[in-house]
């Protein structure tokens, strides 16, 4: 009798990280996907609560299951991800159909619960494949104390993994056909400093760069407080490096940034911008602004409308402030009315769509690298090298080719284009 699984992920790259792994674990005990809960023998939810929204979202989705699991009894239903804490008793209380709550990046417990009614390990290798761009954990948790952040009580400190065991992962992710690996971490810039010999991001890239068949490199999440000129030099030097920086501002005003427990000022931000911008010229930059932080003023706000001026973000993600349940900020007054946090949002949503339209319209006509990913509505999508969106036709069979396409058409969140060569295909 055929086993299956559904697994349904919101949130963080890191979520989707988990559930590759949640999934492989399952498939190497006999399990094959399901397209619903309904027909699933293990049904995981992977959850965020990083945004009140997020946490409404996953607590609905788990609600809904109620009924499948009152019908199907003998299915488990495991909760994984952020929404899993100290206060598991309280989840219990609330969600008694649960079988199990699991910590994030923690699945163990739900492989021993199968393994212990005889579903061992039965199949050598996953069933699904790999993604042309595939995720890789090189470390998890966080050091910082972020005053706004729940991550940090849900996934602990930091806690870096070996080089040798990401190399080996990375070696197994590109002999199943990944071609770009996106290295994770809460912060990857701290990647090293709890390992013996420290070492950092820039030897890990160093060490990966070299492996047979992978054509691209990116790392995220930066934090603008641990960014080592050594990493930026990497990006510069190392070919297989994407010249792409993902590294969260959250505000430009000091003040806020002080409330914010951020670490840095608005001006060491600019500078490291600078920095960044003088080793890689062409690089593109993306960011993650809160609007609506305890206190935040309108000359608050306006000092993050400036600095999103002077940088210029290829993308720039916004978000209004929601209070995080045993966050420091939960002790500070949350003043800023919903009805102004969700203006100032959109001020700078439509904002931005200006800047990355104008930035990217400075693409037409050029001719830019893509690594493609796969057909979507009938076209195929890819990313250049700054994780710009394209898509383009063609009736070859491109996945996971590397080819050139000069683009005809620009818009602020994607960019469409025309074939010229393919310059590298999966063998």
């Amino acid at each position: 009798m055929t086993r299956r699984y559904y697994i349904w992920t919101i949130g963080c790259q890191m979520n989707t990280a988990d559930s590759r792994s949640v999934a492989e674990g399952l498939e190497r005990r006999g399990f094959l996907p399901a397209s619903s809960p309904e027909q699933a023998d293990v049904i995981v939810l992977n959850t965020c609560v990083v945004r009140e929204s997020a946490e409404q979202r996953a607590r609905g989705r788990l609600s809904s299951l109620r009924p499948v699991k009152r019908k199907r009894p003998g299915a488990v239903l495991a909760v994984m991800g952020c929404l899993v804490g100290e206060n598991e008793a309280e989840l219990q209380r609330e969600y008694p159909f649960v079988d199990l709550f699991l910590r994030p990046s923690h699945p163990e417990p739900l492989f021993a619960l199968l393994d212990a009614g005889g579903c061992g390990e039965r199949l050598s290798a996953p069933v699904s494949p790999v993604p042309v761009s595939a995720y890789l954990p090189i470390s998890y948790g966080c050091d910082h104390h972020c005053t706004y952040c729940i991550v940090r009580l849900r996934r602990g400190p930091q806690r870096s993994r070996p080089v040798e065991d990401i190399y080996r992962d990375a070696l197994e992710l590109v002999e199943r056909g990944a071609r770009e690996i996106i290295l994770l971490g809460q912060n990857v810039d701290a990647y090293g400093r709890d390992l013996p010999g420290r070492p950092d991001l820039a030897d890990l890239l160093a060490k990966l760069h070299d492996i047979p068949g992978l054509w691209r490199l990116r790392f995220l999440t930066s934090h603008p407080a641990d960014m080592q000129e050594r990493l930026i030099e990497a990006v510069a030097e190392l070919p297989k490096v994407c010249e792409h920086f993902e590294l969260p501002v959250q505000s430009g005003s000091d003040a806020v940034l002080r409330r914010m427990g951020r670490n840095y000022t608005a001006g060491q931000y600019l500078e490291l911008v600078g920095r960044i911008r003088a080793w890689v010229p062409d690089a593109g930059l993306a960011t993650d602004v809160i609007v609506g932080f305890c206190g935040e003023t309108d000359e608050d706000f306006q000092a993050t409308r400036r600095l999103l001026e002077m940088v210029r973000f290829d993308v720039v993600h916004i978000a209004a402030y929601s209070v995080r349940p045993g966050t420091p900020a939960e002790r500070l007054p949350d003043d800023v009315p919903p009805e102004v946090k969700e203006a100032r949002r959109q001020e700078l949503e439509q904002f931005q769509e200006r800047i990355a339209g104008e930035i990217n319209a400075a693409l037409l006509g050029k001719s830019v690298e893509v690594l493609v990913e796969e057909r979507q509505k009938g076209r195929w999508r890819g990313r250049t090298r700054q994780n710009k969106l394209v898509f383009f036709d063609s009736d070859q069979e491109l996945a996971g080719a590397l080819v050139d396409v000069r683009i005809t058409w620009a818009g602020p969140w994607s960019l469409i284009g025309e074939l010229e060569r393919i310059k590298a295909r999966t063998p």
